[in-house]
């Protein structure tokens, strides 16, 4: 699980939910969930990502109770938001493991180096250093505005 974020990383969090929010409020299906929702992956592992988002097909075997508790499920989407205490690599090897269970697009932003790592099955780990990144299958649509999430790691 997260540990509370400071002020960089929680305003970065807020931009992220809120950007992929106005995307979810146009497409209305599946869900989302902030850093703070966490999940029992099929390797055993718990996580928390920043930003998750499931599908319904991932949701449907949810019932309403299991609903109320961490989830057993993985993220068909997940955002990890570096902050300044991670270690790349370690985050890194973070992305892996969201992949290795089955999260279908991943993607981790480092707002120090102004990039974002794109991770899916099958691919080799992408670089994207533009001013905002487009998603791809379940997320296609979407656009997070990088130079818009930049912002909040100056005062």
């Amino acid at each position: 699980m997260n540990a509370p974020a400071g002020g960089h990383s929680s305003s970065g969090n807020a931009e992220l939910i809120t950007q992929f929010g106005i995307w979810w409020k146009t497409h209305q299906t599946g869900r989302v969930f902030d850093s703070s929702g966490g999940f029992y992956l099929p390797d055993g592992s718990l996580a928390s990502p920043d930003l998750a988002y499931l599908l319904p097909e991932t949701m449907r075997p949810i019932t309403d109770e299991q609903f109320g508790t961490l989830l057993y499920a993985c993220p068909d989407f997940v955002v990890e938001l570096r902050s300044q205490s991670d270690r790349l690599g370690d985050t890194q090897q973070k992305m892996e493991t969201w992949i290795a269970n089955g999260s279908r697009l991943a993607w981790l932003i480092d707002p120090f180096q102004e990039r974002v790592f794109t991770y899916k099955p099958g691919a080799a780990v992408g670089i994207v250093s533009d001013e905002s990144i487009a998603g791809e299958g379940q997320v296609a649509g979407f656009t997070l505005d990088l130079a818009e999430l930049w912002k909040r790691y100056k005062l």
